[in-house]
């Protein structure tokens, strides 16, 4: 198969699964166009293997071993990831951004709830803010700033996924709220899943969660003012289509439980016209302190894997780790409950 048959097979695989990116990406240049969706495709095929697998701790298993592969330059004879492994090759893609995609997909696996609003962080650091830092890495830009306002616009995303998604969540037994939220409104987490409803101590959660995000989407703004200018109108689509959801969500009065969050075509036909406006803006106006703003310290470990000079850290025990709890938990799993220890 040629590159190009493996490109084609990527955006044929992000166009029925991220429609949001997929309409983001159509504004990219297109070199960074094909690498993104090789790095989405990729990404979507380990969040896929995770979700919608019964064995979940195999599937974390296995996509370990084809990262391994990949990095290793024997990818998996499969269009995805021969695609990843050109990127990975070309872009010199730091090991340590895609491990901290699977150290967040076997804590997914493991059925893991964030007991405060800092660790649902962590987890969005790993799952959307890595994902950020790779699309720099793909742009050529290793600044430490930018690359912080990148995650800052990582973790806004997956908040909104969060406060968009809680109904089916807890339809599947998952929490992402913080845990925290929900014993403060003395909610039983069982009951929850058993009766989800849109009660006003939950909206007043995605209510919550929802204007963090939007506080970062803010935060983030000062980022895209660093990226080449040709890739400004992507990122910022990307920006404006997930705050739109967010959008819909207040719309709802923060009810995702009842309905799900949508946004139509014409909106993002919308928000793609305004990304291309304010990237045209963004080269006229000068350039926000707001840059220069810390990163999340949740966050600073993928900065510090990508920025350029910034002291290399190896992080591989952290997954390690996360893949050893996940076959412990595995195993207990396997066990009849009665023999079950903590």
């Amino acid at each position: 198969m040629s590159a190009q048959a493996d490109l084609a097979h990527c955006e044929e695989a992000i166009r029925h699964g991220s429609l949001s990116f997929h309409a983001a990406s159509k504004v990219l240049p297109k070199d960074v166009r094909q690498a993104a969706l090789a790095l989405y495709a990729f990404c979507r095929l380990a969040d896929d293997a995770v979700d919608l697998n019964t064995e979940k701790a195999q599937a974390v298993l296995r996509l370990e071993e084809r990262l391994a592969r990949v990095y290793e330059g024997r990818p998996l004879d499969q269009p995805t990831d021969r695609a990843f492994a050109r990127i990975v090759e070309d872009y010199e893609m730091p090991r340590a951004l895609p491990d901290a995609l699977l150290e967040g997909l076997a804590w997914d696996a493991m059925g893991r709830t964030y007991d405060t609003l800092s660790d649902v962080y962590g987890y969005s650091a790993r799952v959307a803010a890595a994902v950020g830092v790779m699309m720099c890495v793909l742009m050529r830009v290793r600044d430490a700033h930018a690359l912080a306002r990148a995650c800052d616009l990582g973790v806004a995303m997956q908040l909104t996924n969060i406060a968009r998604d809680v109904g089916e969540d807890a339809h599947e037994r998952r929490l992402y709220l913080p845990k925290a939220w929900m014993d403060e409104a003395g909610i039983d987490l069982d009951a929850f899943y058993d009766a989800p409803a849109p009660t006003a101590d939950v909206r007043a959660m995605v209510s919550r969660l929802v204007s963090d995000a939007r506080r970062l989407y803010f935060r983030s703004e000062a980022g895209i003012a660093g990226l080449p200018l040709s890739c400004r109108p992507g990122i910022w689509a990307a920006r404006l289509i997930y705050a739109g959801i967010a959008g819909q969500v207040k719309r709802q009065r923060y009810d995702t439980i009842s309905r799900r969050a949508r946004t139509s075509k014409l909106q993002k036909i919308g928000w793609l016209a305004q990304a291309n406006t304010r990237a045209v803006a963004s080269s006229i106006m000068p350039h926000s302190a707001v840059i220069y703003a810390p990163v999340l310290p949740e966050c600073s470990f993928l900065v510090d894997a990508a920025a350029q000079g910034a002291p290399e850290r190896n992080r591989a025990d952290a997954l390690v780790d996360a893949l050893a709890a996940l076959k412990r938990h595995q195993q207990l799993s396997l066990m009849p409950p009665g023999m079950r220890s903590s």
